[in-house]
């Protein structure tokens, strides 16, 4: 499975908040709701989440290290043509 098309949608004025992103995988399924965040060393890419009783636990995210490496490094590479 490839990550075929990336959408970032840049976010201003919502603290940590930088971005939040869509993803196209293999042309055939799409994920909203990724989210590039502003942390302690530097930009990181969080999952969809939602927030139950004080927690957030994730709706989506990849099972292998190989998935979450292709779809981090897609996703920051197209904000950082933004």
């Amino acid at each position: 499975m490839n990550v075929t098309k990336v959408r970032v949608y840049r976010i201003e004025g919502k603290n940590k908040l930088r971005a939040v992103a869509s993803i196209t995988l293999d042309d055939v399924f799409m994920v909203h709701g990724i989210k590039v965040i502003e942390g302690t060393k530097g930009l990181f890419v969080a999952m969809p989440a939602e927030k139950k009783n004080g927690t957030f636990r994730d709706i989506a995210h990849p099972i292998t290290a190989e998935m979450r490496t292709q779809i981090v490094t897609a996703v920051l590479e197209k904000y950082n043509t933004l």
